[in-house]
């Protein structure tokens, strides 16, 4: 019989504290930024703004040779845009993504109406595509690219009422969409996804789609169908997708990933009886899928980035930012502890 799924919530350690009190006047902060046009439009003249064009975030190179997120104070992009030849009030169709520790507001704004080589000249930048730009990136900015990514991406696809046909409006923060001939409010979504890493308690399953660079696996991962638990999705997408059947889950974490238009990620873990492993892999959902060793996910997890063309063909994962890899991560520190524990074991016997 399937296990129930186990979930363990825990945002904090230990007693409130100061820090805590200052996330909960930066939430407060940002909920009336969404709900007050007036005091958002004051926040934008004193942001911070991350610039893309055409949904590609700009990065710069840092002294240490590593990227991270270009961002400029608002009064910058005012003036690019104007030594640019464009209308300063562009700067009002930026996106608020979030605060920070010093409640500075933070908005994205993509300028793709501006020429990109002109952009990148200006501002000592690149713009790189998003799957590309997360191999790169290390810092604590992704997942505040990722969203500017995915909140500019749904206001330039839901210009029109679902309902009506008509043209809709957004508000200053860009939380929202309204239509005014019928009333009805527009919020951005996200699709469910499960994303599970499967273990035959000695291994880990990974697959790869056609769609993935050359060499690279991952967990397997699909959407969840209307009126699924869960559960119920994980299943089912490991039996259509590897033909195996799932003993039991454990849940891990979830994450908001961009692709391929806004996906809610619920990652969990899953095992199947050791001696049931022989995979039947749909190959209309999947190139390849095959059963990793320890020692291979340890080899792959020490490549610090992908191979580039031209090199040798090997196994490589998806970057730190993403959940599978967090899930293969965990597998792995799962694995080392059993080893570990297994030898003290062996010890105390003999």
């Amino acid at each position: 019989m399937l296990k129930p799924l186990r979930i363990l919530l825990s945002t904090s350690k230990g007693p409130p504290s100061r820090s805590c009190s200052r996330y909960v006047s930066r939430m407060r902060y940002l909920n009336r930024l969404k709900e007050d046009d007036s005091l958002c439009a004051k926040a934008l003249e004193n942001s911070c703004i991350f610039l893309f064009h055409r949904l590609s975030p700009l990065l710069q190179r840092t002294v240490r040779g590593t990227f991270r997120p270009a961002t400029f104070n608002s009064s910058d992009v005012q003036l690019i845009l104007e030594r640019l030849g464009y209308d300063r009030f562009l700067l009002q169709e930026s996106v608020l993504i979030g605060c920070s520790e010093q409640n500075q507001a933070q908005f994205c704004l993509d300028v793709g109406e501006l020429d990109q080589a002109a952009v990148e000249e200006e501002c000592e930048g690149n713009f790189v595509e998003l799957r590309k730009s997360f191999f790169l990136l290390t810092g604590s900015e992704v997942p505040l690219v990722a969203k500017g990514q995915a909140l500019l991406h749904w206001h330039q696809t839901n210009r029109f009422c679902s309902a009506t046909g008509q043209a809709t409006q957004r508000n200053q923060a860009g939380s929202q969409r309204f239509c005014r001939s019928s009333g009805t409010v527009h919020y951005p979504t996200m699709s469910p996804v499960v994303i599970v890493l499967v273990s035959d308690g000695k291994r880990c399953l990974l697959g790869r789609q056609s769609s993935f660079p050359r060499g690279m696996y991952s967990a397997l991962a699909g959407f969840c169908d209307m009126g699924e638990s869960v559960e119920e999705a994980l299943c089912r997408e490991v039996a259509e997708e590897v033909g195996l059947e799932v003993d039991s889950i454990s849940y891990s974490s979830s994450q908001h990933w961009p692709f391929p238009h806004s996906s809610f990620m619920l990652g969990c873990h899953a095992s199947v009886s050791p001696t049931h492993t022989q995979l039947d892999v749909d190959y209309t959902e999947l190139e390849d899928a095959r059963w990793f060793s320890l020692e291979e996910i340890t080899l792959a997890l020490q490549l610090k980035s992908p191979p580039r063309r031209g090199d040798p063909p090997v196994t490589w994962l998806p970057p730190k930012h993403a959940i599978a890899h967090r899930l293969i991560t965990e597998w792995m520190e799962q694995q080392r502890e059993r080893r570990v524990t297994s030898c003290f074991r062996g010890s105390d016997e003999s």
